[in-house]
């Protein structure tokens, strides 16, 4: 009798632990997850920035009306996923544009901007780069046991990446 009682305990303290143990590594990926989406959002809001203040000079010198018309939407209501596809898209315009225009490279403004923007992209890559690589650890222990069986009486969801290349390969990993 004692043995059994022994062993109920022993059975509780290891389900007790392996709970415990998995639901810390639930809370230290949101954490990290959070914290990427801080950063993340603080790079694509200077990305808008620094984009905002090329289109006068643009506009100056080509003599146009309207350039980077992407920009004039309210970023407010979108999530940081379309922001950043929204921001890439008025970068690489930008760039053609550059391309396509000698007299733009000619300017010293638009050329501090630039050096800041290639700057910023970089942080953006990195910071995604750490957001996707923690989102492939949490999405591994939402679906792996013990950590699904947390994640359902929790209600932990699957999380997005921010690129195709990430979502293949979890995908490979689900089949």
């Amino acid at each position: 009798m004692i043995y059994i009682i022994g062993g109920c305990i022993l059975l509780f303290f290891i389900i007790f632990l392996t709970t415990s143990i998995v639901n810390n590594k639930f809370s230290f990926a949101n954490i990290k997850i959070e914290k990427a989406e801080e950063d993340i959002n603080i790079y694509l809001v200077k990305k808008k920035e620094l984009l905002d203040r090329t289109r006068p000079i643009v506009t100056k010198e080509l003599n146009i009306e309207t350039f980077l018309t992407d920009l004039d939407q309210d970023f407010n209501v979108i999530n940081n996923f379309l922001e950043n596809d929204i921001l890439r898209g008025c970068y690489n315009e930008l760039l053609k544009t550059i391309d396509d225009n000698d007299k733009l490279t000619k300017s010293a403004a638009l050329k501090e901007i630039l050096n800041d923007l290639d700057d910023n992209e970089e942080d953006i890559i990195g910071a995604i780069k750490f957001y996707n690589d923690t989102v492939v650890d949490y999405n591994k222990l939402v679906v792996s046991f013990p950590g699904a069986i947390i994640a359902l009486f929790k209600r932990y969801k699957k999380k997005e990446f921010y690129n195709n290349e990430k979502r293949e390969k979890f995908g490979l990993l689900n089949d």
